[in-house]
């Protein structure tokens, strides 16, 4: 069972510049809730609570005034600070003391999900024991992601190329990964691709060489959506925004997931709605207690 996740929550934002000149992506609003909650929320769904957010040097201050030490989530959330963006596989070797010889999970900061059996899915991946399982999705755009071939029985991959120029199938490869205790070790031997960075696709051809890569998937009734360009920011915010305001629940509130999964009680909540104090949030988080 995995205990451990990374949420990759650095880099520049360049795509959404200038409104990343002044705020870090990963705080900035989808709809009524910083970005960093919904991936947070994913690994909290997967029911893993040991949690290291990565950071870009600098901006540490900001996430722990969101993350007080005496906010109960139920979770124990840690910092580390990145200099400069070196790529995904670079979150394994910042945080090679918080993994320490365990299996972990990694979602990327600007990465949205959401879906009916999507912590089924979750919590089927977290059991991942030996290997790594990578989350795809169907795309009509499939050049404009690293894409996965898998064979019949739709588990073992057969091949990953990074934006394809010739077609190889309309499954991408999200940014949602599970990792054996390996991952540490394989990030190390990476080298630098052509445009300097460690890339993700080689760590997880490292896996596929020795046949332990497979695949989970969002069905069609999920959805997956990357928040780095200004257009699918705002796409998001309003598909969060439409969801929330017809059915009536909140996306990716993580003291409702929290008292769900029973890590923290109602007086967690009350301590809850004095800190984000009269608003729509903590109107929401009265109706659960």
């Amino acid at each position: 069972m995995i205990k451990k996740g990374i949420i990759l929550a650095g880099g520049m934002g360049t795509r959404m510049s200038p409104l990343t000149k002044a705020v870090n992506k990963q705080l900035l609003p989808i709809y009524d809730k910083p970005l960093i909650y919904y991936p947070l929320s994913i690994l909290m769904l997967a029911k893993i609570k040991n949690i290291l957010i990565i950071v870009n040097k600098g901006q540490l201050n900001q996430y722990k005034k969101l993350f007080p030490k005496n906010k109960n989530l139920g979770l124990n959330i840690s910092f580390k600070e990145q200099d400069k963006p070196r790529g995904l596989p670079d979150a394994f070797l910042i945080g090679e003391k918080f993994i320490n010889n365990s299996n972990i999970a990694m979602i990327l900061g600007d990465n949205f999900f959401y879906g009916q059996n999507l912590s089924k899915l979750l919590r089927d991946c977290a059991k991942l024991k030996q290997g790594a399982k990578v989350v795809l999705h169907n795309v009509k755009n499939p050049e404009s992601f690293g894409v996965a071939k898998t064979d019949k029985k739709n588990r073992k991959i057969l091949r990953i190329v990074e934006k394809p120029k010739r077609f190889i199938s309309n499954y991408a490869v999200t940014g949602l990964y599970f990792f054996d205790k390996k991952v540490v070790n394989y990030a190390k031997k990476l080298k630098p691709s052509k445009r300097g960075e460690l890339e993700i696709i080689d760590l997880i051809n490292q896996y596929k060489k020795t046949n332990k890569l497979s695949a989970e998937f969002i069905g069609r009734g999920g959805a997956w959506l990357d928040t780095g360009s200004i257009s699918d920011y705002y796409k998001t915010s309003a598909f969060v925004q439409a969801i929330e305001n017809r059915q009536g629940f909140k996306i990716a509130c993580l003291e409702e997931i929290a008292l769900l999964n029973k890590w923290i009680n109602k007086k967690d909540i009350l301590d809850s709605i004095k800190f984000y104090g009269n608003c729509e949030y903590s109107s929401y988080l009265k109706k659960l207690i």
